[in-house]
């Protein structure tokens, strides 16, 4: 067993991963990564063992808005990259921070377990090219990602023909002269759909519950970059921005999207351009939500049915840590509870990074929580007051920061922020370690 006992134990070389290690490195903290693919770049890698992406994946959000603040993207790269752009870029990010030397690449950790008091460490087991190895760690920090474990559905009945999750799909020939259902219209099913639409002999797109849709151009900007300048409330914000979406989206129900039963930002908008173009031409049509499955046959809770060769299940992800026991994660409901989704309220040397979503977060609204742990490990061994302040208020009551909206009661919600309450915690913390520090 490798005598490894000051460092902590880094799972995941993505990009929230990534930004662990930068700050981590930057603060001092040893560390070793450990990363079941060859390589950097997590999911954004379509040719790694865990990943969801297909061919025709791009950014639903701007790169200018979604790039790390001090690691820009360089001007050649589109203002929605493609995952082979995103894969560049975090080759070029670990490169220029120098990371892959911290990292054990093509390692599969097993198993993660408390060494006895929640401040005595960790045993780490992993299998790579040598077998199965383990070694003790003075934390573990779990950045692994949080869209490669599929979730997919029941369905009541037996289907003939191909069922598959979206997390299956890579190249639209595989909908080739197929009759297609779409099961799904979050951003990745309606992105699928218009590809479905161009190669099958016809698609359809299944749908629970309505969609906010919003274009990805604004007045000839990407959207996500309108918003920034003029900062307004909630209430004030959600009717302008209902307004501007009537200007440049109008009525999907008139397509046969149903309508949301839910406010604006209550649950992540479909950023998409093309799917209510393809609905209006008759090239897509929506469908209701699923009743079961009969051969080749989908019948529909509205009563109607339709014969289809493809189901693919656009139907999202689960959060999925499998070395770990969930009961050492305070695992509540759908997701574990920790503050600022990062912070277990007992333990201090176990982190989990990237448990997180919001509207317009970006990387650097990840990087910030990643440097808001490595300031609180690194203000716990220097004896900081700020890093007592945090662990006192960590070990109590605290809430989600909501910032006051009412999300939707959806697994795939239950980790959810607003995104300028987070970031306003988050960098009040990251200024008090500093204040402290110098």
């Amino acid at each position: 067993m490798t005598e490894t006992r000051e460092a902590f134990a880094l799972i995941g070389a993505g990009p929230m991963g990534l930004a662990t290690a930068k700050v981590l490195k930057e603060q001092g903290i040893p560390f070793q990564g450990f990363e079941l693919h060859s390589d950097v770049g997590g999911l954004w890698d379509i040719d790694g063992p865990k990943s969801t992406m297909y061919e025709t994946a791009h950014l639903i959000s701007s790169k200018s808005m979604t790039e790390f603040t001090d690691f820009p993207m360089a001007d050649s790269v589109a203002e929605y990259p493609s995952h082979r752009d995103l894969k560049g870029y975090f080759h070029d990010f670990a490169d220029h921070f120098g990371l892959r030397e911290h990292y054990r690449f093509n390692a599969e950790v097993t198993q993660a377990t408390p060494l006895g008091a929640p401040s005595d460490g960790w045993r780490l087991t992993w299998r790579d090219a040598q077998g199965e190895q383990s070694a003790e760690y003075a934390g573990l920090l779990i950045a692994n990602g949080t869209l490669s474990e599929p979730n997919m559905p029941e369905f009541a009945g037996h289907f003939d023909g191909e069922l598959i999750h979206a997390s299956g799909y890579r190249y639209p020939s595989q909908f080739d002269g197929k009759r297609v259902l779409i099961v799904g219209a979050g951003n990745s099913g309606c992105d699928i759909a218009v590809d479905a639409i161009h190669h099958a002999k016809h698609c359809d797109l299944s749908m629970r519950r309505g969609y906010y849709f919003v274009p990805k151009y604004l007045f000839g900007k990407p959207a996500d970059t309108m918003g920034g300048a003029i900062k307004l409330p909630m209430w004030l914000k959600r009717p302008i921005d209902a307004l501007l979406l009537s200007w440049f989206v109008g009525d999907p129900q008139k397509y046969g999207f149903p309508k949301p039963d839910y406010r604006l930002y209550e649950s992540h908008p479909v950023v998409n351009s093309l799917v209510l173009y393809h609905a209006g031409h008759g090239d897509l049509r929506i469908k209701a939500d699923i009743e079961r499955l009969d051969g080749h046959t989908v019948h529909f809770r509205d009563g109607s049915h339709e014969d289809y060769d493809m189901i693919l299940a656009a139907t999202g992800y689960k959060l999925h840590y499998p070395f770990i026991d969930s009961d050492l994660l305070n695992w509540q409901g759908d997701a574990p509870h920790l503050y600022l989704n990062a912070m277990h309220p007992d333990r201090d040397n176990l982190f989990v990074l990237g448990m997180i979503e919001a509207t317009g977060l970006g990387w650097q609204g990840r990087h910030e929580q990643a440097e808001m742990v490595a300031r609180y490990i690194r203000g716990l061994r220097d004896g900081s007051p700020a890093a007592q302040e945090l662990k006192s208020l960590k070990s109590g009551t605290f809430e989600r920061a909501t910032g006051g909206m009412n999300y939707l009661n959806l697994a795939r919600m239950a980790y959810y922020v607003d995104k300028a309450t987070y970031r306003r915690a988050v960098t009040g913390w990251i200024d008090k370690f500093r204040k402290a520090a110098s």
